[in-house]
């Protein structure tokens, strides 16, 4: 990607303002009509397709980074945007009944089918509820069990040195990649329908984006009250990084995903062109 394009005026600006990322958040929410999705769902479930709707989203989010929103799959490193390697999307995970979660990375999301990051999900899944979790997630009941008095030194240590410094510690899990281009997290499943996600300072991440609990609901389409299944959707950005217009784009693609999931099903050079 062009280095002007990446560094542009507003986004050195923005860093400049904003402290990473404790002061420029932004909150934004959006009610999706996902019924096509939830039919597509349905119908790869009776094929025999073990899929839900989290991996339909995760899929499409994959592409929306890759080919809508490059300038978004990014890191702040020393006052510069950095182009991230790869498209991964960080998936959040019950463990231990919903008590505690934990995370899966999809990488080269944008590279895969709906089925292929299924597939990837609940193998993962199945052995980080085994105890076998990332380095990252591993790292955080060694530095939670360090003693009260030192606890918030420690993370603000770290902090300064893998965010303001952009240096990395990989024994701790601590890299610029540790949380992925983007985290995704269902809280649908425990019935709740919107929630606005923290956003962790040390995660470098962009956005957080949250799925809430799909419902029938009563909307007009082309004059006509009919009932489709709607799923609200929030998300917690990282303005420095992301702004109005980017959030716009990342919103019409996922409704444009939502009713034509099929395309998920496909490698992403097959798709058609909208």
């Amino acid at each position: 990607m062009d280095e002007n394009k990446l560094n542009a005026p507003w986004r050195k600006m923005s860093m400049a303002l904003y402290a990473p990322p404790n002061e420029g958040k932004i909150y934004g929410t959006m009610d999706i009509d996902v019924t096509s999705a939830e039919e597509f769902v349905r119908q790869s479930r009776a094929n025999g397709k073990r899929i839900t709707i989290t991996h339909v989203v995760t899929a499409a989010i994959g592409r929306i980074l890759k080919y809508d929103l490059p300038e978004v799959n990014v890191y702040i490193k020393r006052g510069h945007f950095v182009e991230r390697d790869d498209v991964t999307v960080m998936v959040a995970v019950n463990m231990k009944n919903g008590r505690e979660m934990g995370s899966i990375r999809i990488h080269d999301a944008d590279q895969k089918t709906v089925f292929e990051i299924a597939e990837e999900i609940r193998s993962k899944a199945a052995a980080t509820r085994q105890g076998e979790e990332n380095s990252t997630m591993r790292n955080k009941y060694a530095l939670g069990s360090i003693p009260w008095p030192f606890r918030r030194l420690t993370f603000v240590l770290l902090k300064w040195f893998t965010n303001t410094l952009g240096f990395q510690i990989p024994s701790l899990g601590l890299t610029h990649n540790a949380f992925g281009s983007i985290l995704l997290s269902n809280i649908g499943s425990h019935g709740l329908n919107t929630g606005m996600a923290a956003l962790f300072p040390g995660a470098k991440l962009p956005a957080v984006i949250i799925m809430g609990k799909s419902e029938e609901r009563p909307v007009v389409r082309d004059g006509n009250i009919v009932i489709r299944t709607i799923m609200p959707f929030t998300a917690t950005v990282d303005h420095r990084i992301m702004d109005g217009f980017h959030a716009g784009v990342m919103a019409n693609r996922m409704k444009y995903y939502m009713s034509r999931p099929e395309l998920l099903a496909n490698p992403p050079e097959s798709e058609p062109e909208e």
